[in-house]
């Protein structure tokens, strides 16, 4: 596909009843040569196709015939199939399993050699089988050895053998087998699934004097949402009237709702409590924060993860070896050592069953999708199987310290007159600290507004921002400075002894002061305090036992930061910071760990973001750039998010480890037994399924993982 063609310009369908990664792939070829489709791509993870060109939901279908899929648009609500034990292909199934019991007992009576049993066996090959034969010699018409490739010819050779009996349950088993497997997928997928169906598909919209239901794609930024007690919202926007508590787990993964007033932002898929609420909507339908998450998971479960793009590199070889090593079983015993044709040739045809790798290419993306579907579910956002893998990785944690670590809302807590009226002092402080955008301004003018300080009337002039240090100004035709420590020293203003061991003293206790002074002299000191998220320590304990170095970034003096970071507990800390010494620290930072994540709110922290091997940003929920900047977006400001996530990622990185070895060694042990002639059609095919059934059963464990701060 073409770079510059993004998937929002291609139009997007739904697929049901993909089994396998390699008939998704058929899949996408034979859709690709429909008639007015210029492009199409295949997402296995999200079961979905994206079509750059002309086509119809028929002549879709007609392509995916070979599997029974089922095609509907990307925004039709879901229709619930009939299940597999209902489906037509499975009737089949128990037609070829009664044919097969009707000539086992045929067989009986009149011997395994009689014709009846013989024919009988044939035509529940025949029927169970049909699809899997035209598969496969479709395949071995143009040379391409999957799965359906090897069980066809496997199946052919036992007929030819004789050995009717094992073909035909050799069919039954492998469609039992996909069959569970297409259930399996199905169930890891759920949790998008769900998702989909978090937002009711209509509202209530008032326009005008007039109320009227409204489809959520006919519904126009601008429009009043009135949202009764229990009912969902469609929409995203803002309160303008009522007052209510809103259950946004689906969101932001918070199990506790949250009280929402006018002019709060509320999102789309969060059920109302009590309250009658009437919201501006201020998004479409495809743009609110619970579609992008929808889009952001569905894209990431397409992104192969590192260990599946070397188990589908492996799975490229080990196939046709497989078909070579066959042969080699087949004929050299026979031709070198005087073996019995029919028996090797049997062993040869029991090595292809058990050479199918279904179970290898099945065992990384089962457990991504179920990850990241998991991981959505509880509030985060993983963009990729690429992230899901790195994070399990991770050797040490960068934290921004303001908005990530503390509240981001800074406190006055402490005002010390050196020369002059407290109030006065902090009046002109306030009047300078207007034209800063820095958190601890707005701490003081938030000071100054609660003692109703007429700062708004102070006459200023030639105000100007010194970054990283303070700002100054003209005041009464005398200059100002109000700044840190460290700016009054390279002012050269003089700071007693006894002025420095108060500062000092502030510090100690991780406030960080600031001065108020002019040329010659201190006027007042300034301490400012950001409170701690509640969770902070008892994450960072957490972090740390798991191994982790985590690191605390700040722009704070060094006894403030020290302070600080020995209140949470973290390894390590670096202060003093300007915003472009973050993103050098990171890159250093990841010279010695090589996996290094950094966290912070996703807006003045993008660079350090983009710089780590994983960029993670607090509270996603309704802010797009931390969707669009980070790797990992906590979708709420809760920080206990991040040890779940870590926790599910190394889940998942160790259950694809068991899954590979897994698949490989049951593999391996059934091939074991052609050296004494031991293996059979129906250990090889017991193996292959046994596999296959486990690794992803295996995966779905991870659906359990649970977030490790619930109650």
């Amino acid at each position: 596909m073409s770079e510059s063609l993004t998937k929002e310009e291609m139009k997007a369908y739904r697929v049901q009843g993909f089994s396998c990664a390699g008939c998704a792939k058929t899949f996408e070829n034979n859709v690709k040569k429909l008639q007015g489709v210029e492009d199409a791509e295949v997402n296995f993870g999200a079961s979905k196709v994206y079509i750059q060109g002309h086509t119809t939901i028929e002549e879709l279908e007609k392509a995916g015939s070979f599997e029974n899929l089922k095609i509907r648009d990307e925004h039709e609500q879901k229709i619930d199939y009939e299940p597999f034990w209902k489906q037509k292909e499975t009737i089949k199934v128990y037609i070829s399993a009664i044919l097969l019991l009707v000539s086992w007992l045929l067989g009986k009576q009149f011997g395994e050699e009689h014709l009846l049993p013989t024919i009988g066996y044939a035509v529940s090959i025949l029927i169970g089988g049909y699809t899997l034969f035209i598969k496969g010699l479709r395949n071995l018409s143009r040379l391409q050895f999957d799965m359906n490739t090897l069980m066809t010819i496997a199946i052919i050779g036992a007929a030819i053998l004789g050995e009717w009996m094992e073909g035909a349950t050799v069919v039954i088993l492998f469609a039992i087998s996909e069959a569970l497997e297409r259930f399996s997928m199905d169930k890891a997928r759920q949790s998008m699934e769900s998702l989909m169906d978090i937002a009711p598909k209509k509202a209530l919209i008032r326009r005008g004097n007039k109320e009227m239901h409204v489809h959520v794609d006919d519904i126009q930024i601008g429009d009043t949402m009135i949202v009764k007690s229990g009912q969902k919202l469609a929409m995203d926007g803002f309160v303008v009237k009522g007052t209510s508590t809103l259950n946004q787990a689906a969101i932001t993964g918070e199990s506790v709702p949250v009280v929402k007033t006018i002019d709060d932002e509320v999102f789309a898929g969060t059920l109302n409590g009590e309250g009658l609420l009437e919201v501006r909507v201020t998004k479409r339908a495809e743009d609110t924060t619970l579609s992008k998450i929808i889009h952001l998971v569905e894209a990431a479960q397409a992104e192969r993860a590192p260990s599946q793009a070397f188990v589908d590199k492996f799975a490229k070889y080990y196939t046709p070896a497989i078909v070579i090593l066959a042969i080699l079983i087949a004929v050299i015993p026979p031709l070198l050592m005087g073996g019995d044709w029919n028996t090797w040739i049997y062993q040869g045809l029991a090595a292809l069953v058990v050479g199918c790798p279904c179970a290898l290419v099945i065992s990384t993306p089962v457990a991504v999708v179920t990850a990241i579907g998991n991981a959505a579910k509880n509030g985060v956002l993983i963009k990729g199987g690429a992230y899901l893998e790195e994070t399990g990785n991770l050797k040490a944690i960068a934290f921004d310290k303001t908005g990530t670590l503390t509240k981001g809302f800074p406190v006055v807590t402490d005002i010390v007159a050196v020369n002059g009226n407290e109030d006065e002092l902090l009046t002109m402080t306030a009047a300078m600290e207007k034209g800063s955008q820095h958190p601890l301004a707005s701490a003081i003018i938030r000071k100054a507004e609660e003692k109703g300080l007429p700062f708004h009337d102070v006459s200023m002039g030639e105000f100007q921002s010194i970054t990283g240090k303070g700002v100054t100004a003209r005041i009464n035709n005398e200059i100002y400075y109000v700044g840190s420590p460290s700016l009054f020293e390279e002012l050269h203003i003089s700071i007693a002894r006894d002025q420095k061991e108060t500062i000092t003293h502030l510090q100690t206790t991780g406030k960080t002061v600031m001065i108020l002074g002019t040329d010659t002299e201190i006027l007042a000191f300034i301490a400012v305090a950001d409170e701690l998220r509640a969770a902070s320590k008892a994450v960072i304990n957490k972090l740390n036992h798991f191994g982790i170095e985590t690191v605390m970034l700040t722009g704070d003096n060094k006894r403030t930061a020290n302070a600080i970071g020995k209140q949470i507990g973290v390894t390590d800390v670096e202060s003093d910071l300007l915003p472009e010494d973050k993103l050098t620290f990171i890159k250093e930072l990841r010279e010695k760990h090589q996996n290094v994540a950094m966290i912070g709110d996703g807006v003045n922290d993008a660079p350090a973001l983009a710089a780590s091997t994983v960029g993670v940003a607090m509270g996603g929920a309704g802010t797009d750039t931390a969707l669009e900047t980070a790797d990992i977006a906590l979708m709420s400001d809760d920080l206990t998010k991040l040890p779940y996530t870590i926790q599910l990622s190394r889940k998942a990185l160790s259950i694809i480890k068991q899954n590979i070895t897994f698949s490989l060694a049951i593999k391996a042990l059934a091939l074991l037994l052609v050296v004494p002639g031991w293996l059979t059609l129906w250990i090889a095919i017991f193996s292959d399924m046994g596999a296959t059934l486990l690794v992803t059963l295996n995966s779905l464990r991870l659906l359990k993982r649970k977030d490790v701060f619930q109650k």
